[in-house]
């Protein structure tokens, strides 16, 4: 789970604070593997993909996603330290063709970027035929999304971000013409008192960090092929 905040056109608190943004996955080292094990399984092994709200690369690195998108350039100077190609953009408008990406992974930016619902058009319109959209959030209405919420004010990253619930998010993937393929959940117990990696669970209702696989309705399941890197346009890419 991200300590982050409102990324939809700037880098905002996270040029400022990128430091103490990485170093929450240090300090809650347990609760951040369990949330990468879970996308480790629904995050396709083959395939050209892009993390969308890249940060400092903390998930894309460790999942073998190539290319991050992010509007901090402090943040996607970590990232690049880390190995992904960094792209600095916003998730409304993304600098790519169409059909540039055989997967798109969205970890915990859902909740900070302006339009989620723009958001998912543009991951439509990047996905490749059979393409799959992975997204990790916090379930607004879990303890540890609860606990988020209270302390919303004072909080330099969450205090624009607007959280949502699993029924939420299901919500918005059928108003953008995806199909909810596979739900998955972890950390059941609070952020404080997450000492060990918690296992990985079907379903939704128990766990507050909830990760979902979705396809564009109406399509079948195709395997991923791999692929030449897309145009970028106009956007300042670091390697």
């Amino acid at each position: 789970m991200q300590n982050a905040g409102d990324r939809g056109v700037q880098g905002g608190p996270f040029d400022a604070h990128w430091e103490r943004y990485d170093r929450w996955f240090d300090k809650h080292r347990a609760a951040y593997l369990s949330e990468l094990l879970a996308l480790r399984t629904f995050v396709p092994p083959t395939g050209l993909g892009i993390e969308i709200g890249v940060g400092t690369g903390r998930f894309a690195a460790p999942l073998g996603v190539a290319l991050g998108l992010d509007p901090s350039e402090a943040m996607l100077g970590r990232a690049a330290a880390r190995g992904i190609r960094t792209v600095m953009g916003v998730a409304e408008a993304l600098p790519f063709p169409e059909q540039s990406f055989d997967y798109v992974l969205v970890v915990t930016t859902i909740c900070f970027v302006r339009s989620p619902e723009r958001m998912l058009a543009e991951a439509r319109r990047v996905l490749r035929t059979g393409g799959r959209l992975v997204i990790g959030f916090i379930d607004s209405l879990s303890r540890i999304g609860r606990e988020y919420l209270r302390n919303q004010p004072e909080s330099v990253f969450y205090r624009d971000a607007v959280l949502y619930s699993t029924a939420e998010v299901a919500g918005m993937l059928r108003q953008g013409d995806f199909r909810a393929r596979a739900w998955g959940q972890t950390l059941f117990h609070p952020l404080d008192e997450v000492r060990e990696i918690e296992p990985v669970r079907p379903g939704t209702g128990d766990g507050a960090f909830v990760v979902v696989r979705a396809v564009r309705a109406g399509e079948k399941r195709v395997q991923l092929p791999g692929a030449a890197w897309p145009e970028v346009s106009t956007q300042s890419v670091h390697i």
